[in-house]
């Protein structure tokens, strides 16, 4: 039985439903970003146990097919900026739209309608945050993470940044030196 989760955006979302799922001996073939698999079929009760402990963390189950899409466009949007490293040959509205096997067009359109945003927008809110991430963790330079998540340059990712945040990704990366030394010598 598949069972579609909202607002599943990291590895610790993951873990959290994973340990709900554990808590209630619900026995799982697989949990991913956004979705659970079952070995068997999950009764209602168990299902509202479950939405009772992952609302508290800001996660819920969903029912509806429309939110189903939605969370299936979130997952292939998360996917993309967090899991492909190499450039991919289409563009992302064709990707989504061969992922998804619908048309671009009414993605966006849905999308659109039920989130009071753009695809487009919503993909540059999770590509920032991303960037965010990768600052923090320190693990690449600028240029490294433009090219990981697939900006034409670097120049293009700051200008984006800032345009996003309001401050320049080295204005941000001083920032966070500046508070990690302020809660050390707390």
């Amino acid at each position: 039985m598949k069972i579609y989760v909202k607002n599943m955006a990291c590895q610790s979302c993951v873990a959290i439903v994973k340990e709900a799922l554990d808590e209630l001996e619900i026995v799982c073939v697989k949990v991913g970003m956004g979705e659970i698999e079952t070995k068997a079929d999950v009764s209602d009760e168990l299902k509202l146990e479950l939405n009772k402990k992952i609302r508290k963390v800001g996660l819920e189950l969903l029912e509806k097919k429309q939110g189903v899409l939605i969370e299936k466009i979130r997952k292939v949007i998360i996917d993309y900026v967090h899991h492909s490293d190499d450039k991919p040959n289409v563009n992302f509205s064709t990707l989504l739209s061969e992922e998804l096997d619908l048309s671009y067009t009414y993605l966006s359109n849905f999308f659109s309608e039920v989130e009071a945003t753009t695809i487009a927008q919503y993909l540059i809110s999770v590509k920032i945050e991303r960037v965010k991430e990768m600052i923090i963790l320190e693990e690449y330079n600028l240029s490294e993470i433009a090219y990981k998540l697939h900006y034409s340059s670097a120049a293009h990712l700051s200008n984006q940044f800032k345009k996003i945040t309001g401050l320049s990704p080295s204005h941000f990366k001083k920032l966070k030196e500046k508070r990690r030394i302020a809660i050390q010598d707390l």
